[in-house]
């Protein structure tokens, strides 16, 4: 048998990927149902979450997964405007000027029918994850 030489096993897994899908106000996979919201623009968002948000996620509860590294793609379907993704500590407080322990991936550009990846290492503890430009609710994701 041929030993291969100068190769070396995969010492970590391949990322694991988890999908979520942003439709006007909402994302699709957390609530298990599409609203069908009217939006264009991010005001419309603001105030449909501002009424019923709070309830969606309470009923939505939260994504579970173990540590490790991920990607959550995340596609545009039906959102008129650009979105975004971001991810973070349940505690970050974006004007902490010391966040060198928080997690916190985010970006947009994510035109109507265009999918972007955001990678990320999560350790044990409880995240938000939201859609700023597309105002959904933050929803929550535990990692145990």
């Amino acid at each position: 048998m041929a030993m291969l030489v100068g190769f070396a096993a995969p010492s970590q897994a391949a990322p694991q990927v988890i999908e979520i899908t942003q439709v006007p106000c909402q994302f699709l996979e957390p609530e298990g149902t599409n609203h069908h919201y009217t939006s264009t623009k991010k005001a419309d968002c603001v105030a449909i979450n501002k009424e019923s948000g709070d309830q969606r996620v309470e009923k939505a509860g939260e994504m579970t997964l173990p540590p490790g590294d991920y990607i959550f793609r995340v596609a545009n379907e039906g959102v008129p405007y650009e979105v975004g993704f971001w991810l973070r500590d349940k505690d970050y407080d974006w004007t902490d000027k010391i966040l060198s322990k928080k997690i916190s991936v985010s970006g947009g550009g994510l035109l109507q029918g265009k999918t972007k990846d955001y990678a990320v290492t999560l350790e044990p503890g409880e995240y938000l994850y939201s859609c700023p430009l597309n105002t959904t609710p933050n929803y929550r994701l535990v990692v145990k």
